[in-house]
């Protein structure tokens, strides 16, 4: 059996996470294992909708962040990893000086990719492959900053598209009724091509929904049963959600517009079932790593010293 060990870094809008996965190889079969996953609660998205820019004290606390995955990466000796920034630092005007710091700092380089390289990733945890064969399917990811949707038809990558609707920019109320009315547009124009198309739903917020639904496994979260669990989140003030349901602070009070999100594709989908795979950008990076590494490509990795 051969076994291989890689890492990945999704800076997010609303939170940090490192992913460390075990990779295994026996009998021709490749198994996924999470080794270990590291969540830092820094939320870059506030300062970088509100201000444009990310503060001298947020940028130190990120680099102490990375300085952390670093040893952690190092501890564990990865084959390799990948750090990519999504929404907050393409939004951040001194982003790109932000990761030429990291990178001299620390030695890791951070990737700020677009919303195309983002779904791009998501697409490549291999969704296709645990999908229903002849139905068509939506894959939506709610983060901070923005929402991916991407099409799949007949469990292949069509289309996708990025929108700056994201749970910090809702709370701040900076997302403008126009970036709605693109968004319902784009699905309204795949719906009318290809009919009811089912959801996949991506991200913390409805992992979190997911478990408070008490879904059975591998059965969809019900558009009725979200709906309930919205109304009973919108009547809980954040410190309520904190104590009955078990939140972490910064997920306690973002929960709320990204159910509203999920609810509003839904309805537009005409689709009565969110699955949720309890998957998400680390995963992509992860499997995307590991196809590089069997092909001989060289991975970006961590000097150990």
């Amino acid at each position: 059996m051969n076994f291989y060990r890689f890492a990945a870094i999704d800076i997010g809008s609303n939170a940090i996470r490192l992913l460390i996965t075990n990779v295994f190889e026996s009998d021709g079969e490749v198994i996924f294992k999470k080794s270990s996953l590291t969540r830092g609660p820094l939320r870059l998205g506030v300062e970088a909708f509100e201000l444009g820019y990310i503060s001298e004290e947020k940028e130190d606390k990120l680099l102490h962040l990375m300085t952390a995955y670093k040893h952690l990466m190092i501890v564990n000796e990865i084959e390799g990893y990948r750090a990519c920034a999504t929404s907050a630092m393409r939004d951040a005007s001194n982003g790109n000086d932000i990761v030429k710091r990291i990178m001299e700092e620390t030695g890791i380089e951070i990737e700020i990719i677009d919303g195309k390289e983002e779904a791009k990733i998501i697409y490549d945890s291999h969704i296709a492959d645990m999908l229903e064969p002849g139905k068509n399917y939506m894959y939506m990811d709610v983060g901070g900053g923005s929402t991916e949707l991407t099409l799949l038809i007949n469990g292949k990558f069509e289309t996708s598209r990025s929108f700056n609707i994201g749970t910090l920019r809702l709370l701040n109320k900076t997302v403008e009724k126009h970036t709605w009315d693109q968004m319902h547009q784009w699905v309204s124009i795949i719906t009318e091509k290809y009919g009811d198309i089912e959801l996949i739903g991506s991200g913390g917020n409805i992992n979190k929904l997911y478990k408070l639904a008490g879904s059975k496994p591998n059965a969809p979260l019900t558009r009725a049963k979200l709906m309930a669990l919205s109304k009973q989140l919108v009547d809980l003030t954040v410190d309520e959600r904190i104590i009955q349901y078990g939140m972490n602070p910064d997920r306690a009070d973002v929960i709320v517009p990204a159910t509203e999100v999920f609810l509003m594709v839904s309805r537009w989908l005409g689709s009565k079932n969110i699955y949720v795979p309890v998957i998400g950008v680390a995963d992509g990076i992860v499997r995307s790593l590991y196809a590089h590494y069997k092909k001989g490509e060289t991975l970006k990795n961590i000097e150990k010293k």
